[in-house]
């Protein structure tokens, strides 16, 4: 039998990584801000919560997979939150990207309720979450992986030990975001070059897909730009946000980092333009003069 697992934050990725969960075994107590998600999750089985702290009063390891730190901060010390509630000795797993600094200032003050923390940024999308397949970029003290590493392999396809203290994750994952951010950016770009071009946009996404210039964000995102679909898996804000904690991170060392500051920038001006919450392959509409591919029923996201 395994003990009893809280998740908290049942969006893309959380619900994924719930449904895991659920599905290796673990009795799950979920809770989420929007009214009847929770309930919804557990209508297949777990344990729906009204708040943090009643998730973190059942369960010993609480997973929290909100949006960013002020999420994070509302969920541990906000109304209801779930710091007084969870007993001494419980862990908290970390799955946000935020600020590293700000990662390793939390497991401080957790230690000093007597609490364990685990820096465990994620990565691999919402597919991937549900199949048990991401990746999960940790790193903690060893008391913490003693009492929940079995839970982190149950999420995970990939769980990687970066260090034994708080903030090696969420540096490695931001510098991950770097990456995609810079990748989704030069996509849209391309896609949108050959459609100035008036180049077929499926052949050129057949082409560039089997041809060195591919890249796993061009061939994931520009599916969504070929059938006209933009509901968001991860929106243009939540590059906004990341590419935001990349350069405040190499600023404060005074590190150039002229291809992040770019694609940041076209995804503030998509975040600007009325495209915030729309999929982040959405920062293809920054460009003037193309024509871009419009919906259709029959065709739908991977």
């Amino acid at each position: 039998m395994t003990s009893p697992v809280g998740l908290i934050g049942l969006g893309a990725m959380g619900a994924g990584i719930a449904a895991t969960l659920r599905h290796r075994g673990y009795e799950l107590h979920v809770c989420d801000a929007r009214p009847g998600v929770a309930a919804a999750f557990a209508e297949q089985g777990g344990v729906a919560c009204d708040s943090p702290a009643q998730v973190a009063a059942a369960c010993e390891v609480l997973v929290s997979v909100v949006v960013n730190a002020l999420q994070t901060e509302d969920v541990l010390f906000g109304d209801q939150g779930a710091a007084a509630a969870m007993k001494p000795g419980s862990v908290f797993v970390m799955c946000s990207t935020v600020d590293p600094n700000w990662s390793i200032a939390l497991e401080g003050r957790l230690a000093a309720l007597g609490l364990h923390y685990i820096d465990a940024p994620i990565s691999g999308g919402a597919g991937k979450a549900a199949s048990g397949q991401m990746t999960m970029m940790t790193a903690a003290r060893p008391e913490a992986y003693d009492k929940a590493g079995a839970v982190l392999e149950a999420m995970a396809g990939k769980v990687y030990r970066l260090g034994d203290r708080a903030g090696a994750g969420s540096k490695v994952k931001i510098i991950n975001q770097l990456l995609a951010g810079v990748h989704i950016a030069a996509a849209a770009e391309a896609m949108a070059l050959g459609l100035r071009e008036g180049v077929s946009p499926e052949a050129l996404y057949e082409v560039i897909t089997h041809s060195a210039g591919n890249s796993w964000m061009f061939e994931n995102r520009m599916a969504h730009v070929l059938a006209g679909d933009y509901t968001p898996l991860s929106a243009v804000d939540i590059f906004v946000k990341d590419l935001g904690l990349v350069l405040d991170t190499a600023r404060a060392t005074k590190f150039p980092l002229p291809l992040a500051s770019t694609a940041h920038q076209m995804f503030m001006q998509a975040s600007a333009a009325g495209f915030a919450r729309e999929d982040d392959s959405a920062v293809i509409k920054i460009f003037p003069g193309i024509e871009l591919p419009s919906a259709t029923s029959d065709e739908k996201k991977p």
